[in-house]
């Protein structure tokens, strides 16, 4: 499989990355086992986790995923052949829970956060470690506007870099990333990286799909291009719409059924519903599956640098594993072009 390059580092990754966040609610342990197994076979390198998964998030979970990921790689002994990320989750009173509630990005955090995702890995280093989402007032997970009335008390971006820099000089993480961030947020980073020789981030990890376009419509896309940041796009199924299952049938398994409404109600907005049902249509008047073009779309974007899939079953990953080779004709890419531009980012 195709790799690329994360940033200006020299770690090389798949094209596909494989996700995780299913793994000790909707997966087993034996699951995620199986799919670290078909991955591998299938020449998938890179893997995405974080330290508050599985989802939905809970105190009795949490943790879970990067444990199934640490029992695989003892009993595998594959750590050396595989790019490793994880995440540590910012500020969110709904996850108390983690870290005792503490969850900021100060240096006694970070490093709390690091050494318990080590332990739970059972590896000695993390080759990508993430912010999960700023410290600072952002609007994320289906907000979509900035409202300075939600400012809040947060860690100064420098601050995280010097305090992420000490865990990269004593070995623990290899090189940073962010997620869920803004075109500020990036050029903040990277200012404060090159004017205190502190680490740079090599990557951001945010949603791109076909009803979530906004990190062009943002021009994001220019920012990282001319700043030699790597997208990692999540939720290119848009929590599973987009193969079309929940628009055949509404009480189809997943997380959109099994998990409440309020968890993550952009999926089910009602523009999502006509934009899944129109690109449902274009894909299937083409002989596609609707899981095959949606994915195949955002493999091809030349911005994404790797996609980050997660499935609930061997049969659901090698459908996305496959979907890589397929290429879309102009005329399809024209029609998911229109669509959007007539229902355009419904699921941001």
């Amino acid at each position: 499989m195709e790799k690329i390059t994360l940033g200006r580092t020299d770690v090389g990754v798949t094209k596909i990355c494989l996700g995780t966040m299913t793994w000790g609610r909707q997966n087993t342990e034996a699951d995620a086992h199986a799919q670290l197994d078909y991955a591998i076979e299938r020449g998938i390198n890179f893997i995405d986790t974080a330290e508050m998964y599985p989802v939905q998030p809970s105190a009795e979970t949490q943790g879970l995923t990067e444990r199934y990921i640490g029992t695989w790689l003892k009993k595998s002994g594959k750590r050396s052949d595989l790019v490793l990320a994880t995440k540590a989750a910012g500020p969110n009173p709904g996850i108390h829970w983690v870290r005792g509630g503490q969850q900021n990005f100060d240096e006694a955090n970070l490093r709390s956060a690091v050494e318990t995702s080590l332990q739970r890995l059972q590896t000695d280093y993390i080759d990508l470690y993430q912010l999960h989402w700023p410290s600072r007032n952002v609007p994320i997970f289906g907000a979509n506007a900035f409202n300075p009335d939600n400012e809040r008390p947060c860690v100064a971006i420098e601050d995280t870099l010097a305090a992420l820099g000490k865990l990269v000089d004593e070995g623990k993480i290899r090189h940073i990333g962010v997620s869920n961030e803004s075109s500020w947020g990036i050029s903040e980073f990277i200012k404060q990286a090159e004017m205190k020789g502190l680490p740079r981030i090599a990557t951001i990890q945010n949603l791109y799909n076909l009803t979530a376009r906004h990190y062009e419509t943002s021009f994001l896309d220019e920012t990282c291009f001319r700043e030699d940041v790597t997208l990692l796009a999540y939720s290119p199924l848009a929590f599973g719409q987009l193969t079309a299952k929940y628009h055949d049938d509404p009480k189809a398994h997943g997380r959109l059924t099994i998990f409440p409404p309020t968890w993550s109600p952009r999926y089910l907005r009602p523009a999502v519903l006509e934009a899944v049902a129109r690109y449902t249509k274009l894909a299937r008047d083409n002989g596609l599956t609707p899981t095959q073009m949606a994915l195949a779309w955002c493999y091809s974007r030349w911005f994404v640098g790797s996609t980050i899939i997660g499935a609930t079953t061997l049969a659901q990953l090698e459908e996305n594993i496959d979907a890589y080779a397929v290429k879309l004709p102009q005329h399809v890419l024209e029609g998911i072009d229109a669509i959007h531009a007539s229902i355009t980012n419904p699921g941001q």
